[in-house]
């Protein structure tokens, strides 16, 4: 699977149902070469009032499941 390929999935939280947002980039370990994080652009009904970062990071631990149109990420927000 490429990169390209899952930034076109939406990233789905299992614990709310709600939308997180989009995948933006990852964070690859430098020293054996696994994907460590990716970077979700919030989607703007997550982005609040009191935090200007408009994007998080979700550990490759927190993922469930990537689907055919989804990904399912179990984060607390």
């Amino acid at each position: 699977m490429r990169l390209s390929d899952l930034q076109h999935k939406d990233v789905i939280n299992i614990s709310d149902g709600k939308l997180v947002g989009n995948i933006i980039d990852v964070i690859i370990n430098s020293l054996n070469g696994n994907m460590e994080k990716l970077v979700i652009e919030k989607n703007r009904f997550f982005v609040s009032l009191f935090s200007n970062k408009n994007e998080i990071e979700i550990k490759w631990e927190q993922i469930e499941k990537i689907g055919e149109d989804v990904i399912l990420v179990r984060v607390d927000l």
